[in-house]
């Protein structure tokens, strides 16, 4: 949670994100619908909450120690996240990603002082074969001396930190959140949020989100896409015991289209995954109708994203 000392670690602003009640984008007799503003931490994205938590449960465990260095494989939201976190705590980070990805994530992990390693994608987009690959490198990575690999996708702690997204919510909502939808990555966040909402003894239904082009939930098979930080074509460790009530397919070009919607009527500058989260949250608002609440979040910035093509109507020529 945010600190007001003066005398805090960047790693203090990590947390205690706002929400914005959307207003232009869901149509008139819908439920409320509700974004957890991510964006807001250090690096622009939720990543943050699981970075720390995985550093600060191996070093409370003793698997990290000083002088260690840090490995993981990520398309950069992750990485990001870990290198600032590296960075404010003095270890060395060796991160292994892919041309698939956000050119701007790429630097931003340089940026605070990664190593960073690229494993060559297919025509630039992400698939269960670059994701193969990136398991291969990693192993022989984590095998090295002196190495700690966080090892998201199977990490517990990560689940932890993810928690606080749904502890915050059921704050910062007016009442009870009747649905909570997220897109599927390493499933950390929705497993985590969903712990929270039971902890609580809410009765949230959860929905996970994955693009339809790589539909391994809804359709058991992965397929190539460009909903970075989502849908690795497997079903994640996470995800296993199905810890969700539902499993929605969204169609990637409806949560571009919703990115541009949110920046030009909303004000939020967010990247694709949340533009899948909030395109399948409004769907559900009109299912549900008036009088309930489905939240969300907004995981990252846009401003990851401006060098790409993701704010560039296709109908513009």
């Amino acid at each position: 949670m945010p600190t007001s000392s003066a005398s805090g670690s960047v790693l203090n602003a990590i947390g205690g994100t706002p929400v914005a009640r959307l207003r232009r984008v869901v149509p008139a007799g819908a439920a409320e619908v509700l974004v957890k503003l991510e964006f807001v931490n250090p690096t622009g994205s939720y990543k943050d909450r699981m970075a720390l938590a995985m550093i600060e449960g191996a070093e409370s465990d003793g698997r990290l120690r000083t002088g260690m260095r840090v490995v993981e494989f990520t398309g950069g939201s992750t990485g990001s996240s870990l290198a600032m976190v590296c960075a404010a705590k003095g270890y060395r980070f060796v991160v292994l990603s892919s041309d698939a990805f956000a050119r701007e994530k790429l630097l931003t992990m340089e940026a605070f002082g990664a190593e960073l390693r690229l494993v060559p994608s297919e025509g630039g987009k992400v698939t269960p074969a670059l994701f193969d690959q990136f398991k291969k490198d990693i192993a022989v990575l984590a095998s090295e001396p002196d190495t700690f690999w966080t090892d998201q996708f199977h990490n517990q702690d990560a689940l932890r930190g993810y928690m606080g997204i749904g502890s915050e919510l059921l704050t910062q909502a007016s009442g009870p959140i009747d649905v909570f939808c997220g897109a599927v990555g390493t499933g950390g966040m929705l497993l985590g949020v969903a712990q929270a909402f039971k902890d609580a003894g809410s009765r949230t239904r959860i929905v996970a989100l994955e693009p339809a082009s790589s539909p391994a939930m809804t359709a058991g098979h992965g397929g190539a896409h460009r909903v970075e930080g989502t849908a690795t074509g497997t079903i994640p460790p996470h995800m296993s015991d199905r810890p969700y009530d539902e499993a929605r397919a969204i169609d990637e070009g409806i949560g571009r289209a919703m990115v541009r919607r949110l920046a030009r009527d909303e004000g939020l500058l967010v990247g694709t995954s949340s533009g899948l989260n909030i395109a399948a949250a409004v769907q559900l608002a009109v299912e549900l109708g008036p009088g309930r609440v489905v939240a969300t979040v907004a995981v990252d910035t846009g401003l990851k994203y401006l060098a790409g093509d993701l704010f560039h109507d296709p109908k513009d020529g």
